[in-house]
């Protein structure tokens, strides 16, 4: 298994072209917040609109809509339950990410059915908690496009059929395959899962472990591959090394690391990483 290193960072994030506009750097929907987990699609369009995304739309459960307003002004919202405005939106976006805070309810499985069922194959479609629970609970296939799957152990035991205890490289590698997707088995050093190659992040620590993280690098995921479109597959590999990356300076001088705080981190760290160009000796971690 290959490590992931900073160098993928300067493969992928470039300074800016002056002749440009906002939807030079794509555009994002993000689906998800139910009426019970509005902070979850909260923290993961935080992470869109701070990587740079040039257009990021929610589309969620109206209760969300003040609390999205008041802290992400940027951010375009709708109503996920309007299929009609729900279909429009996903067709004219780069980047779907759906599942944080979506809920397992039958609203939830008739908004994960809509989506899926107007994506087309040259969007990215990143896949998130409970919509990975609920396609594999209820058997639904992969909808078009570049997918990108991002679950936690039991999430990828509820989607792969392997165990825990089970989950050897090779068996995830075989189940990828299967899938046909990208997989960001997300763990204590995590592991990427490409359609050639097998990735570990060998960053990142146990201050990362609470609730929101995984939101957090969905929505960045999501912002990268938009925004860098050239190479969906290495700007999630980026994306999930700044986000790690970002979590252990953070790490130095506190004993958690909260969610939002990477996602606040990330123009200045971006920025850094932009102006470094091909120096790939200058270490994040000092």
């Amino acid at each position: 298994m290959k490590k992931l290193d900073e160098s993928i960072l300067n493969k992928v994030i470039k300074p800016r072209p002056q002749e440009s506009f906002k939807g030079t750097f794509g555009k994002v929907l993000l689906v998800g917040g139910n009426h019970q987990f509005g902070g979850a699609i909260i923290m993961a369009t935080a992470a869109s609109v701070y990587s740079g995304t040039g257009l990021v739309t929610v589309a969620t459960d109206p209760i969300n809509t003040t609390a999205l307003h008041s802290q992400l002004p940027e951010a375009m919202v709708i109503d996920f339950n309007n299929h009609q405005e729900l279909a429009e939106m996903v067709a004219k976006v780069n980047t779907v990410v759906i599942g944080p805070g979506l809920g397992e309810e039958e609203e939830s499985k008739a908004v994960l059915d809509h989506v899926f069922a107007h994506t087309n194959d040259k969007q990215t479609v990143v896949i998130d908690g409970s919509a990975i629970t609920l396609m594999a609970r209820d058997h639904i296939a992969n909808p078009q496009g570049h997918i990108i799957f991002t679950p936690h152990q039991m999430e990828w035991q509820r989607l792969s059929g392997i165990k825990i205890a089970d989950e050897a490289e090779d068996v995830n590698r075989a189940a990828r395959d299967q899938l046909n997707a990208m997989v960001v088995l997300k763990k204590h050093h995590t592991e990427i899962y490409t359609a050639n190659d097998n990735y570990q992040l060998p960053i990142g620590s146990a201050a990362q472990a609470t609730g929101g993280m995984g939101d957090t690098l969905a929505g960045m995921i999501g912002g990268f591959t938009a925004q860098f479109r050239d190479n969906i597959t290495q700007a999630a590999l980026a994306a999930t090394y700044a986000h790690s990356a970002i979590a252990d300076q953070i790490a130095e001088n506190q004993y958690v690391v909260l969610p939002h705080q990477i996602s606040q981190a990330l123009p200045a760290f971006m920025k850094k990483v932009s102006i470094m160009g091909h120096d790939h000796t200058i270490g994040f971690h000092s």
